[in-house]
């Protein structure tokens, strides 16, 4: 919640396991975004992401952004099994969505 609240165009956050289940969701009353299906359908391509760095030996996966007409999505590795994802809109502030999600990442690896 602090994640959303906190940049121009948060829309909705998730912390889920690689395994499509979702730990916690928070998504702004207005919005209608359901951001467990979105993160869920991602969380896919974040296992393939992670295995395909394992293979070439460049290190751990950290984030994955992906930017679409309507949402930008980034997901933030909080330990080998868990991630949170943040929706905002295109417009958005991005590089605040990422900041805000990398120091939160502490506190919410804590927490699983």
């Amino acid at each position: 919640k602090k994640i959303v609240e906190q940049v121009d165009g948060g829309r909705a956050a998730v912390v889920m396991g690689l395994d499509g289940i979702p730990v916690e969701t928070y998504v702004r009353q207005r919005d209608k975004l359901d951001v467990a299906t979105v993160a869920m359908e991602f969380s896919f391509i974040l296992t393939q992401v992670r295995k395909a760095g394992d293979s070439l030996q460049v290190g751990g996966l950290e984030e994955l952004s992906v930017k679409a007409q309507r949402l930008v999505l980034i997901c933030r590795m909080l330990s080998p099994q868990y991630f949170v994802a943040v929706a905002i809109s295109p417009e958005g502030n991005v590089g605040k969505a990422r900041f805000l999600a990398r120091m939160a990442q502490p506190e919410l690896s804590a927490q699983l």
